[in-house]
């Protein structure tokens, strides 16, 4: 049974054991660097690994750390499923699994969720008729509470200062507007760059020659953070009432999906709308699988106290310490229970998606 033992500690341990999981599967694997370096000075890689037919029509697509620190569990979830949840299992003969592993690298090695560039890469994947620019908003007014540029320091009154703030103008609007993403503070939260990152780039490149000739790909994104902790949420754009979402039901269960419809400012430049632009696919099914740690308000709160310590702040400094462990409290915890709960939440996750997609898992391992 996959458990706590599933995550690694640092990015090289994880690329390391997902890298030998997929080739103990025979899997197809390809390892793409990019100019940028761990703390350690080590390269870092996006790693491609496909079990199944290059000519597949059905792809489930397996992606994790496009928010860095994130990583860490989606690819103790990945490797899980290699080592150990897929058995003896072999796709039909016009079928694929396909695994991304650390779609941002040096966000996962260095243990932030942004890139080097302090780009948010979920707000990087702008269509292209979008602007590399503005803020959304009600932004303005919310930019001196999100980001001060002073370094951090034993007392910090943005909890009390946001929950005011929440009574006055309603509990979404800080939330809602931080997160919908923007383009011209560079040193802010949800930066979106001012140019297509390196891992969208690669993406862009590989993609036609990655998907082949599919015609139906089901995707599911790993991520960390929102909702109660240890539960898994699916996040789809379709509206309660779309086809699409009774689908979705009764194959995932109607209780784990939240309709992506924002409360506030359109939300730019996420991944799974641009995968479902430039995939030449006649069906794509984009899913954000979250499991949860701590409310949206903590989670903020973390965010936005390591961004300013990253940015203000002395490295060795105990608040910037502080902020760095606060970060991982809430997006890679290293509680047991947590850990062992969510890759048993995120492998059932990738079975059942096999399952619905491609078929009976005759072979696989029950995971429970």
């Amino acid at each position: 049974m996959p458990d706590a033992s599933a995550f690694s500690p640092d990015y090289i341990a994880a690329r390391a054991r997902f890298r030998a999981g997929a080739l103990a599967r025979r899997a197809h694997l390809e390892h793409h660097p990019l100019d940028a370096l761990g703390p350690d000075g080590e390269d870092l890689s996006i790693d491609y690994a496909r079990i199944g037919s290059s000519d597949a029509s059905r792809i489930v697509l397996v992606t994790s750390g496009l928010h860095g620190i994130e990583g860490y569990f989606g690819s103790a979830v990945q490797a899980a499923v290699l080592e150990e949840a897929l058995g003896d299992w072999v796709p039909p003969e016009d079928a694929a699994l396909v695994f991304i592993h650390a779609l941002n690298p040096w966000g996962m090695a260095w243990k932030r969720r942004v890139n080097e560039d302090n780009v948010d890469l979920n707000r990087n994947f702008l269509l292209p008729d979008e602007p590399w620019r503005g803020l959304p908003e009600g932004y303005a007014e919310l930019d001196r509470l999100l980001h001060p540029r002073t370094p951090p320091g034993t007392f910090d009154p943005f909890l009390p200062k946001a929950l005011w703030l929440g009574l006055r103008r309603g509990g979404t609007l800080l939330r809602a507007t931080a997160a919908a993403g923007q383009y011209d503070r560079p040193r802010g939260l949800f930066f979106g760059g001012n140019g297509p990152s390196p891992t969208s780039v690669l993406l862009r490149e590989q993609l036609r020659r990655w998907f082949g000739p599919a015609r139906d790909v089901l995707h599911l994104d790993l991520h960390t953070g929102v909702g109660a902790r240890g539960r898994l949420l699916l996040l789809t754009r379709h509206a309660p009432d779309d086809p699409e979402m009774n689908q979705l039901a009764a194959s995932f269960g109607r209780d784990l999906l939240v309709p992506w419809l924002p409360d506030g400012p359109k939300v730019r430049g996420e991944f799974i709308p641009w995968l479902d632009h430039h995939l030449d696919v006649e069906r794509y099914e984009g899913l954000v699988a979250e499991v949860g740690t701590v409310g949206p308000v903590r989670l903020l709160t973390a965010l936005r106290a390591e961004n300013r310590a990253h940015h203000h702040g002395e490295p060795e400094a105990p608040a910037t310490e502080a902020a760095r462990e606060r970060l991982a409290t809430v997006l890679n915890p290293m509680d047991p229970r947590w850990r062992k709960r969510s890759v048993l939440v995120g492998v059932r996750l990738v079975q059942r998606a096999l399952e619905v997609h491609l078929g009976a898992v005759r072979g696989a391992r029950a995971s429970a």
